[in-house]
């Protein structure tokens, strides 16, 4: 499934009052990965994230916690990117806890929309985000 891998170490910040990762950071950590990747590939981030009349939001977030992860911990995330439309694209990650044994610790899917900031109707992707899209299929 692999297209792309980020390891991390989950911080103090990252976790709750129970010590374990609060639900929404998995989904900032998915995030990180993705800007990793499209970094990977030399996308310039602050041009990509900038609004210059195209921007491409989440239109759509799932996530599956399979076990908790704490401060200290070694993850590794796995993401992969499919193309959905034209305009539109899914990335699949899944989060492991690096062991031994390595277990997975959440499956996450979020799902991008190329709009036009002034109107918001649907844009074709930017080349460069279709090549990395079409290149991981």
């Amino acid at each position: 499934m692999a297209a792309f891998t980020y390891l991390r170490t989950i911080h103090f910040p990252d976790t709750d009052a129970a010590g374990v990762v609060f639900f929404a950071r998995y989904l900032s950590i998915a995030h990180e990965a993705y800007e990793e990747a499209l970094g990977s590939i030399n996308l310039p981030l602050n041009r990509f994230f900038a609004d210059h009349g195209v921007i491409v939001p989440i239109t759509k977030s799932e996530a599956s916690y399979l076990r908790s992860l704490t401060c200290g911990e070694k993850i590794h995330v796995n993401l992969a990117p499919t193309r959905l439309s034209e305009n539109s694209f899914a990335i699949d990650y899944q989060i492991f806890k690096l062991g031994p044994p390595e277990k997975r610790a959440a499956v996450i899917r979020t799902e991008h929309t190329c709009i036009s900031s002034a109107d918001r109707r649907r844009l074709p992707l930017p080349a460069p985000l279709a090549r990395w899209v079409d290149a991981s299929a």
